[in-house]
């Protein structure tokens, strides 16, 4: 690798992914990353095949909240859903969740988070093979 960055060695990123399905071949991990100004955000979690099959992936029982602007990450647990939803906390209104790929059921291979309003970004991570960023493989499947 050509470079010392984070993007290809250590991660890859979908700038605008909610609604998008993300394929999980070459990482063992994606992290969603949202954000909403009001503190209204709810997010859904699907897997699919090759962005077709869809289903609800109801892995979620922790993720972490915390203001937009930087402070404090605050734990948050709950039964295992598919969905999580922020309420109107204007507090805390950037949130991160994890997927593992070994979370997904057999035959699944891409993850969807979809978004109610804010910004969505996707960083897949603990990649399987390391790349310079203008080499990664395409990480949108439909």
């Amino acid at each position: 690798m050509s470079g010392m960055e984070g993007l290809g060695r250590v991660f890859n990123v979908v700038p605008a992914a909610s609604g998008v399905h993300i394929p999980m071949k070459d990482a063992a991990a994606i992290s969603f990353v949202t954000f909403e100004d009001d503190g209204s955000t709810i997010l859904t979690l699907k897997e699919s095949i090759d962005g077709a099959s869809e289903q609800n992936l109801a892995v979620m029982t922790r993720f972490h909240k915390a203001p937009g602007v930087g402070g404090t990450w605050t734990l948050v647990e709950q039964a295992a859903a598919a969905t999580y939803d922020l309420g109107d906390d204007t507090t805390n209104d950037a949130t991160v969740v994890t997927v593992r790929a070994a979370q997904l059921s057999d035959g699944f291979n891409c993850v969807e988070a979809t978004v109610d309003g804010g910004i969505c970004v996707a960083i897949l991570h603990d990649l399987m093979v390391q790349r310079d960023p203008a080499n990664l493989a395409t990480n949108v499947d439909a």
